[in-house]
């Protein structure tokens, strides 16, 4: 089960990453969105009056961290749970603020949501098989 939850990680982070590469990187080189059929009038509820904070959140920390991660977890690194399950959470944050700040939910949005909420779980399935919990060290200590 542990090489199952370790590629379906690596396959979300690799999705996530490519996707917010996109995204950003289409926001960064047209901030008013136009080049990718979103207007700024999006915003009219947010503290943006373009898309560049949101594209380079959306380019350096969702991007650049999910491909990271996959990175990571192709090396069979420890920390990827962690990093996982940061990035999940990450992602789902931002698509809570994104929903309010334009007063609209889409499939997308819900799509995105759920999957932060998997890298999550999956995460948290990482870090119990490779007992990574701090309290797992006080539990192998009383059963000794």
């Amino acid at each position: 089960m542990s090489k199952k939850i370790d590629l379906g990680t690596i396959i979300l982070h690799i999705f996530v990453g490519i996707g917010a590469f996109f995204g950003g990187g289409g926001v960064l080189l047209d901030p008013s969105g136009q080049s990718m059929g979103v207007s700024t009038d999006m915003l009219v509820n947010g503290p943006f009056h373009d898309f560049l904070f949101p594209g380079l959140f959306l380019f350096f920390v969702l991007g650049t961290g999910n491909l990271l991660a996959a990175f990571l977890g192709i090396k069979k690194q420890k920390l990827t749970a962690y990093f996982s399950f940061a990035l999940g959470g990450i992602l789902a944050l931002w698509i809570l603020i994104q929903c309010y700040m334009l007063y609209a939910i889409s499939f997308l949005h819900v799509l995105f949501f759920l999957i932060g909420m998997i890298q999550m779980i999956l995460a948290i399935l990482q870090a119990f098989d490779r007992q990574l919990f701090p309290a797992t060290y006080f539990l192998n200590k009383k059963a000794e």
